[in-house]
C-alpha cells in the first residue's frame, strides 16, 4: 500500500510539474495566445465543391478535405445519440472537460500502464483538435498539445451551443479516404444524405471515429460490423436503445452502398474542363470584386451544361462497340508478322502500343453548352484527353473546302474533273478515289457525298489554298494549314473540340460558338455568383446561304453516302447531316454529326498511326467511328426529354436554294465536256519551292494531239 501510495504521489506531482510547465506555453503559444472568441466564431471548415449535371444530379466534387457541411436540423437524433454514447457519455454535463475521465486515464495510463483505458477527450477537446490541429514541439508536445486543447476546449463551451459544438465536430471529422464531415461519409459509405440515414448505418459511421481505416465498411465490413455492434451496445447502455431493439440491429448483415464519385464517374473527363472554367469564372469574379473563392474549399455548387441521360448513353457506346474492335484490333497484331514488325517489345508495351483510344464530344451548337464529353476509355489508367488530341482528320476536312467554294460563289451543281491526275515535280503524286474508280464528272454535292478524292482535289485547285487556309481559321481550328496537294484530302490535324466547334457553324447558320461547361456557380445557401447567360454568337464565319447548302448537302451524306449505316443499320431516326473521315493507312477513324439542336462528334485511333487497323472494313470511319455516335443516339431516344432535343428538323430550303440541287450526282463525260476541255488548263505540276501546285498551259493543238 506504501508503494502503490507513493506511485501515485509521485504521479500527481510529476503530472502537476508537467502542467504547469506546459500549461501556460499552451496557453500562450509560440505564435501568441489561443484563439479568442471572435476568431473561434469565423472558423469555417474547408468544404467541398459540389459539381451538378444540367438535371441537379451530383457528378463529381473539388476538395482538398471531401466535405459537405450540414446544419443541427440534419442530423439524426439516433446519431447524435449514437456519438454521445460511445464517444462522450457525459457531454450533456461537462462544461468542455471531463474531469473524471481525465483523471481515470491519468491513473490507468500513466500509473498502471494501461494503456487500453482510452485518450479521456471530451467531444469537445476533439473538436478543438479538428478545428486547429496539433503542433510538434520540442518538448512535452503531447501534453502541450493536450492543455492547448483543454483551455481551447473551455472556451468553445462558453462560445458555443452544446447543438452548436456536435454540428461543428459532425462536419470536422475525418471518416478516412480523405473525406470529412458525416454528410460526406454518408454519400461514400451509404450512397444518401446524413438526415436519412438508418440508425445501424449511423451506427457504423460513429463506430468508425475510433479507427477510420480498421473499421471501414468498404476495406473491413467485418471489423465494422463487429464495431457497429459495440455502439449499439452503448446506445443501450445509456437508454438511448431498449434491448429488444439494439438485439434485432445487432442480427443484421452490413449492408453499404459504396459511391465514390472521384474515381470512376460518369464524367471525369469533363469534371477537369469544368474546373479549369470554373477557376477562370472566378478570377474574372475576383477581378470585378476583389472577393475571392476557393473552389476547393468554400463549398461551392457549379451547375454544369451536361445532360447526364446523354452522358450514359456515350459511356454505355463505349462500352458495347470499343471491346469488340479492340478484340478484332488484338487479333490482327497477334498473328507471328504483326508482332515482328512491332520489334522486340514487351508484352506490356506492346498492350499499350495496340490499345484503341477514342473521344465523343456533343455540344448544343447555338448556345455552345457542352452536352456530354468522353474523354477516353478510363480516366484513371488512360488520362489523357481525347477531345483535345490533335490527330489527323481524313475526310471530316473536306467540308471546310466544300464551304470555302461555297463562300467563293460556287453552287452544288457544278461539276468537277474525276479523271486521274498526276503531279510532276511531286513524287509523281496522283490522288485517288477510295473505290479507285475515275473517270466522268461529280457534281460538287455528289462529290461530298460520295467523299471523292479526285473531284476534291480538283475543287482544292479552283478554290485555292489561301482561300481555305482563311476559312480554317476563321472556323477556329488552331493547327496551321500546309500548302500540299494531299491537304484537299484531310491530311491536316485537329482536335475532336475543333471539329465540333467548325460542324456548329454549318448548323447554327454560319456562326462561330465557344464550347461552355457551366450553366451557374452558387454558395452552398443558394446565393448566386455567376450565371452563364449564353448569348448568341454575332462572330458570323459563313454565310447563311452556305450553311444552309452545307445542310442540305451534309444530309444526304448520311442519307446515301458514307454515313448511311446510321438509319439502316443502327435505327437512329432523328433528323442528321454529317461526314465521316478516314486517314491515312485508317491510322484515325472520325465521324461527325449534327442537327440545328446538337453537334456529336467521335474519332477512335491507337496512340501511335503506325498501329491501325489493316483495312476499311473495320478501320474506317463508318465502321470505327460512327458506331460510338450511333448507339448513343439510338439510346438517347429511349429518353422523352433527349428524343424531343435531338428531334428538330433542319430548316427547309428556300426555293433559290433548293434548285441549286436539282441535277444528278455523277454524269458521264460528254462532246461538249471534251471540247471545253480543250481550252482549259489541264496539266498540274508541283513547285516544291513554294510549296503549291501550279497549272502548266498547253496550246488547243498540243491537246489536240496529245489526245
Amino acid at each position: 500500500m506504501r508503494n502503490r501510495t507513493r506511485k501515485i504521489l509521485i504521479g500527481l506531482l510529476t503530472a502537476t510539474i508537467i502542467a504547469g510547465g506546459t500549461g501556460l506555453p499552451a496557453y500562450c503559444g509560440p505564435s501568441g495566445p489561443l484563439q479568442g472568441k471572435a476568431e473561434l466564431l469565423k472558423f469555417r471548415n474547408a468544404t467541398a465543391s459540389q459539381v451538378l449535371s444540367a438535371e441537379g444530379e451530383p457528378i463529381g466534387r473539388f476538395f482538398i478535405e471531401n466535405r459537405t457541411n450540414i446544419s443541427y436540423g440534419q442530423i439524426p437524433q439516433y446519431m447524435i445519440n449514437a456519438l454521445v454514447a460511445t464517444e462522450d457519455a457525459r457531454f450533456f454535463e461537462h462544461a468542455g472537460v471531463d474531469y473524471r475521465s481525465l483523471f481515470r486515464v491519468l491513473f490507468k495510463t500513466i500509473l498502471s500502464n494501461n494503456r487500453r483505458s482510452g485518450g479521456g477527450s471530451t467531444i469537445t477537446q476533439q473538436l478543438a483538435k479538428n478545428m486547429y490541429g496539433r503542433r510538434h514541439y520540442a518538448i512535452f508536445s503531447v501534453f502541450r498539445n493536450k492543455m492547448k486543447e483543454i483551455f481551447l476546449a473551455s472556451r468553445l463551451e462558453k462560445v458555443f451551443t452544446k447543438e452548436e459544438i456536435i454540428t461543428l465536430y459532425l462536419n470536422t471529422v475525418s471518416f478516412g479516404e480523405n473525406v470529412f464531415g458525416i454528410e460526406a461519409a454518408s454519400q461514400l459509405y451509404f450512397n444518401r444524405n446524413t438526415e436519412n440515414l438508418k440508425i445501424e448505418e449511423a451506427a457504423v459511421l460513429t463506430g468508425m471515429l475510433k479507427a477510420t481505416t480498421y473499421y471501414n465498411p468498404h476495406l473491413n465490413p467485418e471489423n465494422a460490423s463487429s464495431r457497429r455492434n459495440v455502439v449499439l451496445r452503448q446506445m443501450e447502455k445509456y437508454k438511448y436503445l431498449t434491448v429488444a431493439k439494439a438485439d434485432s440491429l445487432c442480427q443484421l448483415p452490413m449492408v453499404q452502398h459504396y459511391s465514390r464519385l472521384a474515381a470512376g464517374g460518369p464524367a471525369d473527363y469533363f469534371l477537369v474542363q469544368v474546373k479549369a472554367e470554373a477557376q477562370s469564372i472566378l478570377k474574372e469574379i475576383y477581378a470585378d470584386t476583389k472577393k475571392k473563392w476557393n473552389i476547393e474549399e468554400d463549398g461551392l455548387v457549379l451547375t454544369t451544361t451536361l445532360s447526364l441521360p446523354l452522358q450514359k448513353c456515350a459511356n454505355e457506346a463505349f462500352a458495347r462497340h470499343l471491346p469488340v474492335m479492340q478484340a478484332k484490333l488484338n487479333k490482327q497484331y497477334s498473328s507471328a508478322s504483326a508482332k515482328k514488325s512491332l520489334g522486340e517489345i514487351s508484352d506490356s508495351l506492346r498492350e499499350a502500343l495496340t490499345t484503341l483510344q477514342a473521344g465523343l464530344l456533343a455540344v448544343d451548337p447555338r448556345s455552345g453548352a457542352v452536352r456530354a464529353w468522353v474523354g477516353g476509355i478510363d480516366f484513371r489508367t488512360q488520362p489523357y484527353d481525347q477531345v483535345s488530341a490533335r490527330r489527323q482528320l481524313g475526310s471530316v476536312f473536306k467540308p471546310v473546302l466544300y464551304a470555302a467554294a461555297l463562300e467563293e460563289g460556287m453552287e452544288p451543281c457544278q461539276y468537277l474533273d474525276n479523271d486521274s491526275v498526276t503531279l510532276s515535280g511531286f513524287k509523281d503524286w496522283s490522288p485517288e478515289n477510295y473505290d479507285h474508280s475515275y473517270g466522268g464528272k461529280y457534281s460538287l454535292a455528289g462529290a461530298l457525298v460520295k467523299s471523292m478524292n479526285i473531284p476534291t482535289f480538283s475543287l482544292f485547285l479552283n478554290v485555292g489554298f489561301e482561300k481555305v487556309d482563311m476559312l480554317w481559321r476563321q472556323m477556329g481550328f488552331s493547327f496551321p494549314l500546309d500548302n500540299t496537294p494531299s491537304l484537299a484530302l484531310g491530311t491536316a490535324e485537329a482536335s475532336i473540340r475543333e471539329v465540333a466547334v467548325a460542324y456548329s457553324s454549318f448548323a447554327n447558320g454560319g456562326y462561330k460558338i465557344t464550347p461552355q461547361c457551366i450553366a451557374s456557380i452558387k454558395t452552398s445557401d443558394g446565393q448566386v455568383i455567376w450565371q452563364n447567360e449564353f448569348p448568341e454568337s454575332s462572330e458570323r464565319v459563313i454565310t447563311e446561304r452556305s450553311s444552309l447548302l452545307m445542310n442540305a448537302m451534309l444530309q444526304k451524306a448520311i442519307r446515301n453516302g458514307t454515313g448511311a449505316s446510321l438509319y439502316s443499320v443502327y435505327g437512329v431516326s432523328v433528323p442528321l447531316a454529317g461526314k465521316t473521315g478516314t486517314s491515312q493507312n485508317y491510322a484515325d477513324a472520325w465521324f461527325a454529326a449534327y442537327n440545328p439542336d446538337m453537334v456529336i462528334v467521335s474519332r477512335v485511333g491507337a496512340s501511335s498511326p503506325t498501329i491501325h487497323f489493316n483495312s476499311g472494313s473495320d478501320g474506317s470511319g463508318s465502321a470505327l467511328a460512327l458506331p460510338l455516335v450511333a448507339l448513343t443516339l439510338k439510346k438517347a431516344e429511349s429518353y422523352p426529354e433527349l428524343k424531343e432535343m435531338l428531334s428538330t428538323d433542319f430548316p427547309a430550303l428556300p426555293p433559290e436554294l433548293a434548285v441549286m440541287l436539282d441535277c444528278p450526282d455523277f454524269r458521264e463525260t460528254n462532246f461538249f465536256d471534251r471540247l471545253i476541255d480543250l481550252f482549259q488548263k489541264d496539266e498540274i505540276t508541283y513547285d516544291p519551292e513554294n510549296r503549291k501546285a501550279v497549272h502548266k498551259v498547253k496550246s488547243i493543238l498540243e491537246k489536240i494531239f496529245r489526245k
